[in-house]
């Protein structure tokens, strides 16, 4: 329903996500086939097609993100069948906010092979829970957009990520954007870290887009 997709966009908005919504199943589906998304989360309950057909199609398409199915139905076939057409959660309505988030959380980490909300690259230490970061034990102090963009890098280090996929993952509005957005924030972030002693741990990779790695690597 829409109060529920307004009540859970605000609550991820607040905790420093980036979120997108589709009003049905077929602008679900045509917004995850534009945009990588980490996790979907996907009402079983829609007008015209629901969510298990909406499912089937994402899977169909190949979209690899992590999705979890929000229902009120109870029945252990209805969630089966979701969890066999490749759903990777499940949370029956009504729900706690503070599960959906930590579902969602979780969902993230697998689907980055992390086994902790804590993120280490060499002296740096990426708490992505509580939105913090250290050099050592000195906290950095970031916008928070750069952090976004830090904590993204992290999750991917030692993979070269494109400016695009920082844009969709770290920014509300891309069309908005100016042309040096990413460049700038990339920028601020190294002066930071030099000034904390974590020196040329992010590399720019012509053409491709930035690269985080670890000095011990």
């Amino acid at each position: 329903s829409k109060p529920l997709r307004k009540s859970i966009a605000k609550g991820f908005t607040r905790e420093g996500f980036i979120i997108d919504l589709a009003e049905d199943g077929p602008a679900g589906i045509n917004a995850a086939i534009e945009v990588e998304y980490d996790v979907i989360i996907l009402d079983v309950m829609m007008p015209g097609m629901d969510g298990f057909e909406v499912l089937k199609e994402l899977r169909k398409a190949e979209i690899d993100s992590k999705i979890i199915m929000l229902t009120a139905r109870i029945t252990i076939e209805d969630r089966v069948m979701g969890l066999e057409d490749g759903a990777d959660d499940y949370l029956i309505k009504p729900f706690a906010w503070k599960e959906l988030l930590a579902r969602v959380r979780k969902l993230i980490q697998n689907r980055y092979g992390i086994k902790s909300a804590e993120l280490n690259v060499g002296d740096l230490r990426v708490d992505t829970r509580a939105g913090r970061i250290w050099s050592k034990d000195t906290e950095i102090f970031l916008r928070p957009r750069e952090l976004k963009m830090l904590e993204y890098l992290a999750h991917r280090v030692g993979e070269v990520v494109s400016r695009t996929e920082l844009t969709e993952h770290v920014f509300d509005d891309a069309l908005e954007l100016k042309s040096n957005a990413v460049d700038s924030a990339i920028c601020n972030i190294r002066k930071q870290l030099v000034l904390q002693g974590c020196e040329n741990i992010i590399s720019t990779i012509p053409r491709r887009g930035y690269l985080l790695e670890s000095p011990t690597s």
